[in-house]
């Protein structure tokens, strides 16, 4: 079959910048996401089982279990995990996103965020804050008290909010955010504090009791990363729409189990590529070294992906002071990724390169002929289940990954040629 890679990247990139995605709502893991049971544990990154998990991965899990009552310790959660009763699954595989560990189960609520140029829906659970968190692998008291809250308050107060607010367009508050000194990744304060002004008013005509009212939005208030849980799934919706176009080699998904590094290509339908995660080098909390971080781990690399996160540092110089660098480094990092993507984006704008376009439609043949790697900037999670995180900092996927996904594709589509 003679394929046009030039016309089938441009329908690729063309559905990616169509894309509107708009919070829909709130629902319960078990009851919106496809494919969700009771028995299911949704993670982050390409397929891994129990046996393969790392530490912050297990951790969550753990927690996940013990959220759902399934286990009361972390000895029963660790059998029940290990036993074969219970099944695991990418996110990605069920329109869905997780950041770090990603691990979601049946009860948590989810946002529900839809394209509305297609009417497919994305989903991603509620952020839980920073530090000591189910998505860092931590499961103590406090982590499993934080989630019922959020299933219990958090979820239901927001779901009702959202029937009193217009409509909240994703992209057109990322498109904000930018501006303001956000990548909507590691930095999220703009985007948050817009989120917040939009979401305010709404809460507050609500039928809860003053006090929940008023936790819910100290909450948000007081978690810069709130946002980070809509970002993810707004990306997700932006290059689902891409994805699965006969010879496209445009890259919809880079994702992280915090064992193995996985991508999708758009004209590979379905299949993961993986190779080794990587180390994160950046900045940790006071008492922590290089040797107690876990490779790179997360779904929150769609937001690359997807033209944003460490692809438009530029957009935002002070990230640096988190996950460390200089301010020259942020610039010169997202001009480097203009020579591995086809397009700029039409909505996505980065103020000091004169509202230049961020670089969008990472194609998978000038990563390998350029051997330029993506740019991601992410959080580091403790190698060790329990802990939780322990800084922020750089990291690159491994060439495996689109080495491998190179072959694949000219065994597909150039075999005939």
């Amino acid at each position: 079959m003679l394929i046009d890679i030039n016309e089938a990247n441009a329908r690729a990139i063309t559905a990616i910048q169509a894309a509107q995605p708009i919070i829909k709502g709130i629902g319960t893991c078990g009851e919106v996401v496809p494919g969700m049971k009771k028995n299911l544990i949704l993670h982050a990154g390409p397929p891994i089982t129990w046996e393969k998990m790392s530490g912050p991965m297990r951790g969550a899990v753990i927690g996940g279990l013990m959220y759902e009552g399934l286990a009361g310790s972390q000895e029963e959660a660790e059998k029940l995990a290990a036993g074969g009763s219970i099944e695991f699954s990418p996110w990605h595989e069920h329109d869905g996103v997780g950041p770090m560990a990603g691990v979601a189960t049946a009860s948590m609520p989810v946002w529900i965020v839809e394209n509305k140029s297609n009417g497919r829906c994305t989903f991603c659970t509620l952020n839980e804050g920073l530090g000591k968190v189910l998505r860092y692998g931590a499961f103590s008291k406090e982590v499993i008290e934080r989630l019922i809250w959020i299933e219990k308050v958090l979820g239901p107060v927001l779901k009702e909010a959202l029937t009193h607010c217009r409509e909240i367009n994703l992209k057109n508050m990322i498109t904000q955010a930018l501006q303001m000194g956000d990548e909507v990744h590691n930095r999220n304060k703009a985007a948050t504090s817009l989120l917040i002004r939009e979401l305010a008013p709404a809460v507050v005509k609500t039928s809860f009791k003053n006090e929940e009212k008023e936790k819910v939005l100290s909450f948000i208030h007081s978690n810069d990363h709130f946002f980070l849980n809509l970002s993810m799934p707004a990306c997700k919706a932006m290059l689902q729409a891409a994805e699965w176009i006969d010879g496209s080699t445009i890259v919809t998904t880079m994702s992280r189990n915090g064992t193995e590094f996985g991508i999708r290509i758009s004209g590979l339908k379905d299949r993961w590529f993986t190779g080794p995660a990587l180390i994160v080098k950046g900045l940790l909390f006071p008492g922590f070294n290089d040797e107690d971080c876990n490779p790179d781990i997360g779904d929150s690399a769609i937001t690359e992906t997807c033209g944003l996160g460490g692809f438009s540092m530029a957009a935002a110089p002070a990230i640096v002071k988190f996950v460390g660098g200089s301010v020259g480094d942020a610039m010169n990092f997202t001009r480097k990724m203009y020579e591995i993507t086809d397009a700029e984006s039409d909505s996505f704008h980065i103020p000091p390169l004169d509202f230049r376009g961020s670089p969008l439609g990472i194609n998978l043949l000038k990563v390998c002929e350029k051997n330029i790697l993506p740019q991601i900037n992410t959080g580091i999670a403790h190698r060790l289940p329990g802990v939780g995180q322990v800084g922020a900092g750089l990291v690159n996927p491994p060439a495996k990954c689109f080495e491998d996904a190179l072959e694949a594709y000219v065994e597909t589509w150039c075999k005939d040629l």
